[in-house]
């Protein structure tokens, strides 16, 4: 069994990134040597001379929705705020939410949006597990991605600001090549590239490719079981197609790396390539990588610095090694790298 304190680490509070960097790319950068355990201090913008012409960057092009609800329970004008999660078939959506006092099946909520104006009315329809809601949407909302769009706040995690998002998050907290809407969290390693320096990356004959994964809130959530092994994994949605995974092992045919943007890439190249090797994949994948798990399709990582005790972390141990990673984690901390979302990043190599 996992001893979970392994995975806890001290952060000073201030190193938390509050805001992002004007220019995104100016993140700092620590290059981690697996084979020879040397740590390296450069900035994100340099990654087309540290990597390699052939190596593929493979992105999560996955979009964050505004998923964030504010609003007030209808009868009693008490305070109330919802995080969207899906659409359902039938028309109806799921939801968390959260507010003082019982809630139950016919409340009406009447949602404000970020004008402060009001914005429609959503009825409760079903409580499920785990706090989530089945609700019938605002008559008003005639598509849910457009009603978002105009009445919902990006769910920014609690320990930025206390999730209150400023209307500059509404594009820095997604990034540049985000295509697919889907997310209500970002896949953050991805948020320090630019368009000018991925055309940098393409000129020093690198390519870039995109994945899907649905990055969702359990992602960033401690462990709370007492052990890796007793841990339920949460599921997340993803894509690589056969045009993409074609791409992937020509690539790797000819020398190149594989170089997963962000922990949400490694989870969706991992999953397709189960069988030992890349393949086409869709669906919903539940897989935790941990201590023990074989990596057959990345070579290279680039990631945010994460939580204590988050399913990331262990991922990231995983994959760079398990003391190497730790010592990793005490030099950014000793160097005051910018940490979690809107922080600096880690390359390993």
């Amino acid at each position: 069994m996992t001893d979970l304190s392994q995975y806890d680490y001290e952060l000073p509070k201030e190193l938390i990134a509050q805001h992002p960097l004007p220019v995104r790319s100016d993140a700092r950068l620590l290059v981690v040597h697996r084979d020879t355990g040397h740590l390296e201090h450069r900035h994100v913008r340099h990654l087309p001379e540290i990597l390699s012409a052939g190596d593929v960057l493979v992105v999560n092009n996955s979009r964050v929705l505004p998923a964030r609800l504010i609003g007030r329970k209808s009868e009693t004008g008490g305070k109330w705020e919802g995080l969207y999660l899906s659409a359902q078939p039938q028309g109806t959506w799921q939801i968390l939410c959260k507010t003082r006092g019982r809630l139950t099946p016919g409340d009406r909520v009447t949602l404000i949006d970020r004008q402060g104006n009001d914005a429609g009315e959503l009825t409760l329809l079903a409580r499920l597990a785990g706090g989530v809601w089945v609700v019938r949407p605002p008559e008003q909302c005639e598509s849910t991605e457009a009603y978002l769009r105009s009445v919902g706040r990006i769910p920014l995690p609690p320990y930025i600001r206390g999730g209150e998002m400023e209307d500059s998050d509404l594009t820095r907290y997604q990034t540049v090549y985000a295509a697919t809407p889907g997310s209500v969290a970002a896949p953050t390693a991805g948020l320090h590239f630019t368009p000018q320096l991925l055309e940098e990356c393409q000129a020093a004959g690198m390519s870039v490719e995109s994945v899907t994964l649905h990055v969702g809130l359990d992602t960033f959530r401690p462990i709370q079981a007492e052990s890796l092994e007793e841990h339920p994994m949460h599921s997340e949605w993803g894509e690589l197609t056969a045009e993409t995974a074609d791409k992937l092992l020509a690539a790797r045919a000819a020398g190149g790396r594989i170089v997963a943007v962000g922990t949400t890439a490694v989870r969706v190249l991992e999953t397709a390539s189960a069988a030992g090797q890349i393949a086409p994949w869709s669906g919903f994948t539940e897989l935790f990588i941990r201590p023990g798990h074989t990596f057959h399709a990345v070579d290279a990582m680039l990631t945010n610095f994460h939580l204590p005790r988050t399913t990331l972390l262990v991922l990231v141990r995983t994959f760079g090694g398990d003391e190497l990673i730790r010592h990793a984690y005490e030099e950014a901390v000793r160097e005051e790298y910018r940490f979690y979302s809107y922080g600096d990043a880690m390359l390993i190599l």
